[in-house]
């Protein structure tokens, strides 16, 4: 059976970009960021960092649901929010002050009140920005339940001045 074009392009895409951290590398640079957000037992966990892209899950506490015994929207926004942000810095290195510039999300399901999975995929890695895809799934039925992209501007980097 013959390769589709997206599998093709995104073989092509995931062998031109391989992370320079590893997973406990970005979580410590989180924990170190985002104290308020990554801590001991946080609701926040980084599950994978792979080419091109990063998981990130989110064990939802009482802070997180809305009425409806559902995950609010702010939520699911945050977490796909971080698991872009991540995904991004697992492939820059130590660039914290990489910010969003744009974010698209579309609430597809009502998710049940249990942990969601945010696989953030880099569809565009260049020198000042980045482009990112987010699908927000059930962590044990992998029913997506929120889609995003999202820019984000990648801080120049600066050469030492040679003294």
């Amino acid at each position: 059976m013959a390769a589709s074009g997206n599998d093709i392009r995104k073989t092509q895409m995931t062998q031109k970009m391989t992370p320079v951290m590893t997973r406990d590398e970005v979580e410590t640079l989180l924990r170190a960021t985002f104290p308020q957000a990554f801590y001991d037992n946080s609701p926040f966990q980084v599950m994978d960092i792979r080419p091109a892209g990063a998981t990130l899950r989110l064990k939802p506490d009482v802070s997180h649901l809305r009425h409806g015994g559902t995950v609010s929207g702010p939520s699911m926004f945050a977490l796909a929010d971080v698991a872009a942000y991540m995904a991004i810095l697992a492939h820059v290195g130590p660039a914290a002050m990489t910010v969003t510039t744009n974010m698209n999300i579309n609430f597809l399901q009502k998710p049940a009140p249990e942990a969601l999975d945010a696989h953030a995929t880099i569809l565009k890695l260049g020198r000042r920005l980045a482009v990112t895809e987010i699908a927000i799934v059930g962590a044990d039925d992998d029913i997506m339940v929120a889609h995003a992209t999202a820019t984000y501007s990648i801080p120049p980097v600066r050469e030492a001045k040679a003294e």
